[in-house]
């Protein structure tokens, strides 16, 4: 590359400090934290991998069902059933190969933590790494108020809401922001963010608890603001999907925005803006 060259490139591009060490922990714990909450409820699922609405299962009528039935030719077969409807999963859900045997199960051995069937092992997990999830975030929100990370980097703007729309289509067509826009979140992640921060997670709180036949004693209320326990476990179920789809979504946009930059940023806090072209 030539001097001149040079000189143009570090006129187009240059490098910020965007995230902060503590917001960057509290991510890396986050995201670690929520892999294995999601493999190990999975596993206590497998216990019984059915979903109901009310406060008992009504076996009869469950909203989703995995299972596995027997073939005519006498090979199992994995079926999941959903309001009534039934799928062939075979080899994914409801029936999938444990050494080389299908196996009637749920989620496959490679989604759960343990892998093999272990309900009592699954709740530890599940347990152990929901305090840690608990905990992380009251940190996370404790810092984002006294640093005004929240007021300053998340709370959308009403500049921000007109911008919605035209945000939304340039993420559609993978134009992403430059220059001045690069060095904040855009609206759609801001609103994003505190959806997932402030809806879903605490959600995925309140349905766990909701749960334990402990905190219903203490606080009958929290399973009947959920219309029973059964509809906090379907809730809780729903909101760990969505979860998922928040992530795949999440990666997917750090890799077609610049991976390595997006992943520098959350390692080192630097961020590298390049102008738009002309300026």
């Amino acid at each position: 590359m030539s001097l001149s060259s040079a000189k143009s490139f570090s006129r187009r591009t240059h490098r910020i400090y965007r995230h902060t060490l503590p917001i960057r922990l509290t991510h890396w714990i986050n995201a670690f934290v929520l892999i294995i909450l999601l493999m190990s409820g999975l596993q206590i699922f497998n216990a019984h991998p059915a979903l109901y609405w009310g406060d008992k299962s009504t076996f009869a009528r469950p909203l989703l069902f995995m299972g596995a039935v027997h073939g005519s030719s006498g090979q199992v077969k994995g079926i999941t059933e959903i309001f009534g409807h039934k799928f062939d999963t075979t080899g994914v859900l409801g029936a999938s190969k444990v050494e080389g045997q299908m196996t009637p199960r749920g989620f496959p051995a490679w989604a759960t933590i343990p892998s093999l069937q272990w309900l009592a092992m699954g709740r530890r997990w599940h347990f152990f790494f929901a305090w840690i999830f608990v905990a992380n975030g009251l940190i996370y929100v404790l810092y984002s108020l006294l640093s005004r990370h929240f007021s300053r980097d998340l709370l959308p703007s009403g500049r921000d809401l007109k911008s919605l729309g035209r945000t939304a289509w340039n993420h559609l067509l993978f134009r992403f922001p430059k220059g001045e826009e690069a060095k904040h979140y855009n609206v759609l992640q801001k609103i994003t963010y505190l959806i997932v921060m402030f809806g879903l997670l605490p959600l995925a709180v309140l349905t766990g608890l909701a749960m334990s036949p402990w905190i219903d004693a203490a606080f009958p209320w929290l399973p009947a603001s959920f219309d029973g326990r059964q509809s906090a476990r379907t809730i809780h179920f729903i909101t760990a999907f969505s979860l998922v789809i928040f992530f795949l979504i999440h990666v997917f946009i750090v890799i077609v925005s610049g991976a390595w930059n997006n992943l520098r940023s959350m390692i080192t806090g630097r961020y590298d803006i390049r102008e738009p072209a002309g300026t």
